[in-house]
């Protein structure tokens, strides 16, 4: 672990590769799994916003299950996250011809609908992010089903900050990122 401006931060980040390989798990990261995705409290008022931008999009069970829950629920810890088709997928997920989970937020994103793209928790996966009163703790979250993203990641040799740059900048900012990047080159140095 080491520190950078507000936030604490996994060396596995640095150190570990990363590549989604979306022909490999078809999209296992948005169907599996026991919660929705993590949203920050200006994402549900977002969310509630462009609904209606993002509906024609998506599937008639998560349709019915945003319907039935709201856009988005808050679990047992009070946090905020979008809601499960029967405990299962995220309501806003579709499939594409080859069965493989897609974001219908960001098919409305990359249609023009909308302007924002998808929960920055779902941008940066597999980078977790867990906000604490003075620090936000920045960690790889590894999970079996994206072994072959894994693979990947070694393959083209793309650790897994430079993987979700895009995602990391929107997070924290551009100099945040580029002090990471700093930090990065030195630790290949030594």
């Amino acid at each position: 672990m080491f520190q950078l401006g507000k936030t604490i931060i996994s060396e596995q980040i640095l150190d570990a590769d990363f590549a989604c390989n979306l022909s490999a798990c078809k999209g296992a990261c948005c169907v599996d799994g026991d919660a929705g995705a993590p949203l920050e409290p200006n994402e549900t008022e977002k969310l509630k916003a462009i609904y209606p931008k993002i509906k024609p999009y998506l599937r008639p069970e998560g349709i019915q299950a945003i319907e039935r829950q709201g856009t988005f629920i808050t679990n047992e810890e009070g946090e905020f996250e979008t809601p499960l088709v029967d405990g299962a997928d995220c309501a806003y997920v579709i499939f594409d011809e080859k069965q493989t989970a897609l974001c219908g937020i960001e098919e409305a994103y990359n249609q023009g609908d909308i302007d924002w793209k998808k929960p920055v928790s779902c941008h940066l996966y597999p980078v977790r992010v867990k906000d604490y009163s003075e620090f936000s703790a920045v960690n790889y979250h590894k999970w079996q089903i994206c072994d072959d993203a894994c693979a990947l990641g070694k393959e083209l040799q793309i650790p897994i900050y430079k993987f979700v740059k895009e995602a990391l900048i929107r997070k924290f900012g551009d100099q945040w990122y580029t002090a990471l990047e700093k930090i990065a080159r030195d630790r290949s140095v030594q």
